[in-house]
């Protein structure tokens, strides 16, 4: 038996509404259902303490936490001069762990995915119709108090 091809592999797009297309979308953490998403480099030792730091924010500024979820770039895969770059400059992870996101965000029917790192505008607007719900970045959470 064969596997199926990798375009048969992926995910239903799901196209966001107009009002949503063409702006970066704002989360308001108050009583919000957020998954957090903590993408990290083999090299960095001290990735549970900042996903935890992360969380606590969140959870301090009102929001809920109801999934974590973490992608660590190894040296297996591309050798050490690699080990700073994202799996995709498109998503930020690799299609497999976008998968796992995406199926938690259904499960928990999340309002939003809050990365720890920073994600461009157009990694926001991939994330977002790939998971069906806003991405933003940490830092933007932060930002709008």
């Amino acid at each position: 038996m064969h596997q199926p091809r990798r375009r048969d592999r992926r995910l239903p797009r799901r196209v966001p509404s107009a009002s949503a297309r063409g702006r970066v979308p704002r989360l308001t953490p108050d009583g919000a259902d957020v998954v957090l998403v903590g993408y990290f480099s083999a090299k960095e030792k001290d990735f549970e303490g900042r996903m935890t730091s992360a969380a606590t924010a969140l959870v301090a500024r009102g929001a809920r936490v109801v999934a974590q979820f973490v992608q660590r770039r190894g040296v297996s895969d591309g050798g050490v001069r690699k080990m700073g770059l994202p799996y995709s400059s498109r998503t930020l992870l690799g299609y497999g762990k976008v998968r796992e996101v995406a199926q938690a965000c259904d499960q928990a029917n999340a309002d939003a995915v809050v990365f720890v790192a920073v994600l461009t505008r157009r990694q926001q607007r991939a994330l977002a119709g790939m998971l069906g719900c806003p991405a933003v970045s940490l830092s933007d959470v932060l930002a709008a108090d």
